[in-house]
């Protein structure tokens, strides 16, 4: 049989998803997305968490849909229908009390990553997407003292939003720092990578534009530390274009101008796309031999339990997860 995707079932990448915590609307999201059937041409979808607090999920959900444990990803590529579940074991289920936090729900979180890194690094999967996580169950874990440090080192966050493509320079620092951060070298890494990555997916020779730091990219700033990293990566192939206006690289890039913007700092792109998306908003991890993706929204500790959180954001992730593993992604990333 060959699916709609081009490929056979035993050609589809596996994605891992990496429920998120416990306590909030990550495991509602995960089994609804599943259930949709909308994955299914595109890939092996399994859940990495407790069995346990998926069965229960998919019961809030009123989803019958059967929870299979797999010791090993061999069996992965079960039929539509069925909940695959790698569960790494450790949370104590009895003890779960929906919208809190808890440090017992931050390690479940910590042990799903792990897990998932684990068969990204060995490419036993294809793709992860990582659920909604609770900074504060984090933090009681006493591992993790800022939710930043769960970036996967070495890697920039990619924000897709229909066709948008925004990937900051910096992420969650105080603005001073932020543009203290902003260097020729900084910019002309991004560059690099972001060209190899969008190449990766699909784009023969990915267009990038590259915000300059002031209104209209006007004043000595760009072009002492902005323009050098554009002239640079031009003369090394790459298209990219800068500094651009920062209040009109977004409308162009919508009108197809460009395949990805490089802003200068996190709000900088952020509030385009939370504005332009923010349903079907998702999250790439570049600078990895596998595609992780989490997806833009929170625990949302009041309705979990409820059944009643919205999906759409889960499967956009998985969808798009699916389509990047398989070096299809302008598929998606265009809708």
């Amino acid at each position: 049989m060959t699916l709609s995707s081009g490929k056979t079932p035993a050609e589809l990448p596996i994605v891992a998803v990496m429920i998120g915590d416990p306590a909030g609307i990550g495991p509602e999201v995960c089994v609804k997305a599943l259930a949709s059937g909308a994955v299914d041409r595109l890939c092996h979808p399994v859940l990495i968490g407790d069995v346990e607090v998926i069965r229960q999920a998919a019961g809030f959900c009123k989803l019958a849909l059967p929870v299979t444990e797999l010791r090993t990803l061999e069996k992965a590529r079960l039929h539509p229908g069925v909940l695959p579940v790698l569960d790494p074991g450790g949370f104590d289920f009895a003890a779960l009390r929906h919208g809190q936090a808890s440090a017992a729900s931050g390690e479940a979180v910590l042990a799903g990553m792990a897990l998932g890194y684990q068969l990204g690094q060995r490419h036993e999967i294809q793709g992860l997407v990582l659920g909604p996580v609770n900074s504060a169950s984090m933090k009681a874990t006493g591992k993790i003292v800022d939710i930043d440090e769960l970036q996967p080192p070495g890697t920039y966050m990619l924000r897709l939003a229909g066709a948008l493509r925004v990937v900051p320079l910096s992420e969650h620092l105080p603005l001073q720092r932020a543009l203290e951060a902003i260097t020729p070298e900084a910019i002309l890494a991004l560059l690099r990578l972001l060209d190899a990555t969008l190449r990766n997916w699909g784009f023969p020779r990915p267009r990038i534009a590259v915000a300059g730091i002031n209104p209209h990219a006007l004043f000595e700033d760009d072009q002492a530390r902005v323009l050098p990293a554009v002239l640079a990566a031009q003369r090394e192939g790459i298209a990219a274009s800068g500094p651009v206006a920062p209040d009109s690289v977004f409308r162009m890039a919508l009108a197809g101008q460009y395949e990805a913007i490089v802003t200068m700092f996190h709000d900088q792109g952020q509030i385009a796309i939370k504005t332009v998306g923010f349903a079907g908003a998702c999250t790439v991890y570049i600078g990895l031999p596998y595609v992780l993706l989490n997806v833009p929204h929170g625990t949302a500790f009041d309705i979990a339990g409820q059944g009643v959180a919205q999906h759409l954001s889960m499967l956009a992730a998985l969808k798009t997860a699916a389509e990047l593993a398989a070096g299809r992604g302008p598929t998606v990333m265009q809708t």
